[in-house]
């Protein structure tokens, strides 16, 4: 009987990722958002020691962007010779913001790492004790992009080898939060007798099936708003009768949302006790995205005379500092609906046209001059359905408490 093989799977570490968004934080806050993906892939090296796994899974986006920064490839060599020392292997393969044409530097790394080399799908294969014991499988990005249905590719080639694991960046055909690569459905995935998928490109973590396990783990370290909560990789025991699946934080800070009721907030004075009473100290520091909800309309008042701004930065000034400080990096305000929407939607006058117009009228029409802006699209990335929805939902409050002011 096959013994058991324990290993990591972790995927997008997005090493160096610029956090572009956030560089108008404190410095001191700032040198450690720019050092949070080198502390997690610190923090994964340990993970590996500590569990003592036969090998590590790197599944695309090692890197943030093809051109690999010299900083972020010698860091990445030094974790693998570190996990060298301990005859840990590491088989990776290159991703959509990695993929191989964009590095016209590379690093060589140590002989325990494995690098899956072209877009057609290849093998290597790990010897335990002199036996072979795991076929692994995957490919790497040649270009930006992969559209193909490369699942289809995967098949198990040596039948006599205890387990196959196959590893591909990509993301199930009718997903709408991300740019969809190397598109594949479930069923596509079962119809090789795998024992494992080691998946990545989606950041947020999700077990698709447990059996076999089919698994995102999400990135190890968020980067921006939407990716709140706690990062990290899988530690996986996998034998012929059961896989055991534990996940491991890894990031060294938190984005995380936070919605506040401050409507008794009569003053402009009020509202930093009432936001530093809402605060709770957590086990590592926390970038904050605020939401404060209010049925008053003064607020938005406060807002707009920058009286808002003012008092956040006092709060940032508090809970700034420490080991595991907090800092509020962006702020929305809301005001509670002061108006009864079924009542409008179903009458046929100007409101109910509106909020019929708002519920069955897309956004993107509007944002197209932006979005084909020479400038502006650099910056842009493609709206989410959640993010199109919240937009609405934000100018429909706006525009309704506006009309029906007094």
């Amino acid at each position: 009987m096959a013994e058991d093989i324990s290993f990591i799977h972790a995927a997008d570490l997005h090493l160096d990722s610029p956090f572009k968004g956030l560089i108008n934080t404190p410095d001191s806050i700032f040198k450690e958002i720019r050092e949070s993906t080198f502390k997690a892939l610190e923090r994964l090296v340990e993970t590996a020691i500590e569990k003592e796994v036969d090998f590590i899974l790197l599944a695309g986006d090692l890197f943030d962007n093809e051109k690999q920064s010299l900083k972020a490839q010698i860091r990445l060599r030094r974790a693998f010779e570190k996990l060298q020392q301990y005859k840990i292997n590491v088989y990776l393969s290159y991703g959509n913001h990695d993929y191989i044409k964009g590095n016209i530097y590379p690093v060589t790394y140590p002989e325990n790492v494995f690098v899956f080399p072209e877009e057609k799908i290849s093998h290597f294969i790990f010897e335990k004790n002199n036996q072979p014991m795991a076929q692994i499988y995957g490919f790497s990005y040649e270009n930006r992009s992969v559209l193909e249905r490369k699942a289809e590719e995967y098949k198990i080639s040596n039948s006599t080898i205890p387990f196959h694991i196959a590893m591909l960046h990509g993301s199930v055909l009718n997903n709408t939060e991300h740019d969809v690569y190397a598109p594949f459905q479930l069923t596509d995935l079962l119809k090789e007798n795998f024992d494992y998928w080691a998946l990545g490109h989606i950041h947020q973590r999700e077990i698709l099936k447990n059996s076999p396990p089919i698994v995102y783990p999400g990135n190890i370290q968020g980067r921006n708003r939407k990716e709140t909560g706690e990062k990290g990789c899988y530690h996986v025991v996998l034998n012929k009768h059961h896989a055991e699946l534990s996940f491991v934080p890894l990031q060294s800070i938190q984005f995380n949302s936070i919605t506040l009721d401050v409507s008794e907030c009569e003053q402009i004075h009020d509202l930093e006790k009432l936001i530093l009473d809402g605060l709770t100290e957590k086990e590592f520091p926390q970038l904050l995205d605020m939401t404060l909800v209010s049925n008053d309309k003064r607020i938005k008042d406060w807002e707009n005379e920058k009286l808002l701004e003012e008092i956040i930065d006092l709060v940032n000034e508090t809970i700034k500092n420490g080991r595991h400080w907090q800092f509020i990096f962006r702020v929305t305000v809301n005001v509670k609906q002061q108006f009864d929407e079924n009542e409008l939607f179903k009458g046929k006058h100007f409101f109910g046209e509106l909020s019929r117009h708002f519920k069955e009228d897309p956004i993107k029409p509007y944002l197209s001059d932006l979005y084909q802006h020479r400038q502006a699209r650099k910056y842009l990335d493609t709206l989410s359905e959640e993010e199109e929805k919240e937009i609405k939902e934000e100018a429909k409050q706006l525009l309704f408490n506006e009309l029906l002011r007094g």
